[in-house]
């Protein structure tokens, strides 16, 4: 089975006194609709941290701090297996651009299960909601 490599920021911030994570729609191919944390694969050459630099700026016209790595999740789709680097994330300043996704939202620990998560993502909403 193919194996993709990816990478996923689980972008935080502090509003209002509580933590809030940024959960983005796909606008695109096969998983269109579906709510994902952005990112995506990691290129020849690039460390994970490198291609999640790289893809925010893509993704969301945004610059990041990459913290922690969360974990890596290990998730077999039909037609491939896919393996995600998901780190904890700051972006430096508030301005966001939905360049590749449909919609954007920040949610609180008590909205995460709110928005139909892709596979892949469902498996880390836990563990970041013990990390919120």
């Amino acid at each position: 089975m193919k194996i993709i490599r990816v990478v996923a920021a689980v972008i935080q911030r502090k509003h209002n006194g509580s933590k809030q994570i940024f959960a983005t729609q796909r606008g695109y191919g096969e998983f269109e609709g579906g709510w994902e944390f952005p990112g995506g694969k990691i290129e020849a050459g690039e460390t994970p941290q490198k291609a999640l630099i790289r893809e925010i700026k893509e993704e969301l016209d945004a610059d990041i701090i990459v913290g922690d790595l969360i974990d890596t999740i290990e998730y077999d789709y039909p037609d491939f297996h896919l393996s995600m680097d998901c780190f904890w994330c700051e972006l430096e300043s508030e301005h966001v651009v939905l360049n590749e996704h449909e919609d954007a939202k920040w949610l609180s620990k008590a909205q995460l299960d709110s928005v139909d998560w892709l596979p892949a993502d469902v498996t880390l909403v836990d563990k970041i909601a013990k990390g919120m």
